[in-house]
């Protein structure tokens, strides 16, 4: 029946997996796309096609619409499915494909339109009755409106993107002094991310809980309300540890939330999977968030509670087909999802890139892992730090957390520095385990523990390829060969371990990511005092501040817009 389709996946790593996963269940054919670093990734051998993007960063390939339509046309894909991040939540992208004549696996592009412009959604969530806290009517123009907006209603706020998700492009301002600064970022952040600027704010609620719903809407005008989810463990608005259902909510609080999602999802005439989410304060008031018009990097928590495989129901739904379920499903089970993320916590969770010279899974009852990564895999600095996923199962959230530690203790990855030490903290940790009074910003605010510094690989440069036009079979094809291999170069040599930290002299200022400096907040012989914010890097579509770590004149000013290893000097603070 699904045979004769054949499906392109406008996507990379684990997500890219989990797609061709459901593709090979349902017999259809998979495509996978792929940037110069990505050449190697798991995703692209595990595909029964795959075509070169040919380029490194995200707007030269998982960004670049015409590029991933042209693919599509020389495969003869019938289907396109876009994972999440990158043009997931693109009307324009969807309007695209449909225009293409090819299958969208995703919600209408006027839904997206409406629900992934986050001001027009708290209009419609205004509309339909769902509780909300103050925002602006229409995206801002200026940081002068945003310090308005604080003045009047108090802080703090939350910048967001109009057009964003998955906390890019989200500042929160807890001092009038910050507020035009944050919003500069958010607006930088958001377009490198999505390819608009557009902001907007809100009232932020202090220390809520993040609560979700995952939605399943038909053709057929069936809509269910799969489970709930918590997702409050985050850092820097990136969630870290989610579980389903989410836990110690009241059932008045519960069924707010799954009336209003399906009100909200009708309101649009929503199509597909798609996630509604809230934010919880601390005495139970509860606020609509945004609603994701895609399927959710957390949604393995709700298949492992609901016996569903919401990647299959996105195509089978966007081939026509009902949902298999009519109602929301009795769950007897609990479900907790780590995020396994390149980042350093030692160091601030830094994003940490280079080559996994280790990897070793856990198993057992109860234990899922998505992966994008296995070991030899090169973790690229130019895209998203997400490596894999671990699912733990269990009858109740007691035994998920104690199989979660099982799980935890086995997982090894040596070559980059990840987060596995900080998930292992957490699952000790009172506030998370008994008494549960994590907050979105409990990680800021409430936790601290001193990390081990793990030992880390370093790819000293991006893969760069020669391209030649060759003829083969009587027609011109391009071939791509590494530059190094040009210059009779092993790779071996781009492959430097770090044994040691590196000992500076202390006035110098070491770069904390490896990324590119973005711009610097001090001229060359100025005066700084220490913990200011002297510099912006990027690395992963996420800025970095880079603060002083001393008083003094600093000097030596690197140059922006080039990359920098981390721990490599960008400048220089004599104390005066």
């Amino acid at each position: 029946m699904y045979s004769s389709h054949k499906l392109l996946i406008a996507n990379r790593g684990e997500i890219a997996v989990r797609v061709i996963q459901a593709c090979k269940d349902l017999a259809i054919r998979s495509v996978a796309i792929y940037a110069d670093d990505d050449m190697a990734s798991l995703h692209v051998k595990m595909a029964d096609e795959a075509w070169a993007l040919s380029g490194l960063t995200a707007k030269e390939t998982y960004l670049d619409i015409n590029k991933i339509l042209a693919i599509a046309k020389k495969a003869q894909v019938t289907m396109i499915h876009p994972g999440y991040g990158f043009l997931s939540e693109r009307a324009d992208f969807a309007q695209a494909v449909l225009d293409a004549g090819l299958i969208w696996v995703g919600p209408p592009p006027k839904a997206i339109q409406q629900l992934g412009d986050k001001i027009q959604a708290r209009k419609i969530a205004q509309s339909v009755g769902a509780p909300l806290v103050q925002g602006t009517a229409q995206p801002l123009q200026s940081a002068e409106e945003a310090l308005k907006f604080a003045k009047q209603y108090g802080l703090p706020i939350a910048i967001k993107a109009a057009y964003g998700g998955g906390g890019r492009g989200l500042k929160v301002a807890w001092e009038l002094e910050e507020v035009a600064s944050l919003y500069e970022s958010a607006v930088r952040e958001a377009t490198a991310a999505f390819g608009r600027g557009e902001c907007y704010v809100e009232q932020y609620l202090d220390k809520p809980r993040h609560i979700e719903a995952q939605i399943l809407a038909d053709q057929l005008g069936h809509i269910v309300v799969v489970g709930t989810r918590d997702c409050s463990l985050q850092r820097r608005n990136q969630k870290l540890v989610e579980e389903a259902p989410a836990p110690f909510i009241s059932d008045d609080i519960y069924q707010q939330i799954v009336s209003s999602s399906i009100k909200l999802c009708r309101a649009v005439d929503y199509i597909g999977a798609g996630t509604v989410e809230y934010l919880l304060s601390q005495n139970s008031k509860l606020s609509f968030l945004e609603v994701n018009t895609r399927l959710q990097v957390e949604h393995p928590v709700s298949e492992q509670t609901s016996g569903l495989d919401i990647v299959v129901e996105q195509i089978k739904i966007a081939l026509g087909e009902p949902l298999s379920i009519q109602a929301t499903p009795k769950t007897h089970t609990h479900a907790i999802e780590f995020r396994i993320n390149a980042e350093d916590p030692a160091r601030g969770f830094i994003p940490s890139f280079g080559q996994i010279s280790k990897f070793m899974a856990p198993s057992g009852i109860g234990i899922r892992l998505d992966t994008g990564v296995m070991q030899g895999s090169e973790v690229s600095r130019h895209f998203d730090s997400l490596l894999a996923k671990l699912i733990v199962t269990g009858p109740t959230r007691e035994i998920a957390i104690q199989r979660a530690k099982r799980a935890l203790a086995a997982f090894e990855i040596e070559g980059i520095a990840t987060v596995l030490p900080f998930h292992k903290t957490v699952l000790q940790h009172p506030d998370f385990v008994d008494e549960f009074k994590v907050h979105t910003r409990w990680i800021e605010q409430d936790f601290s523990h001193e990390y081990e510094v793990q030992q880390r690989s370093m790819i000293q440069d991006d893969h760069q390829f020669a391209r030649f036009m060759i003829e083969i079979d009587g027609k011109l094809q391009q071939i791509g060969l590494p530059k190094e291999f040009l210059n009779f170069q092993s790779v071996q040599e781009h492959v430097k371990p770090i044994e040691e930290v590196k000992v500076f002299d202390e006035k110098t200022l070491l770069a904390p990511i490896s990324g590119v400096i973005t711009a610097w907040k001090v001229e060359d012989n100025q005066m700084v005092e220490k913990g200011d914010v002297v510099a912006v890097m990027e690395a992963m579509k996420m800025e970095v501040q880079v603060t002083a770590h001393l008083s003094g004149e600093i000097k030596q000013l690197a140059q922006i817009h080039q990359n920098y290893s981390n721990d490599e000097k960008i400048a220089e603070i004599h104390p005066v």
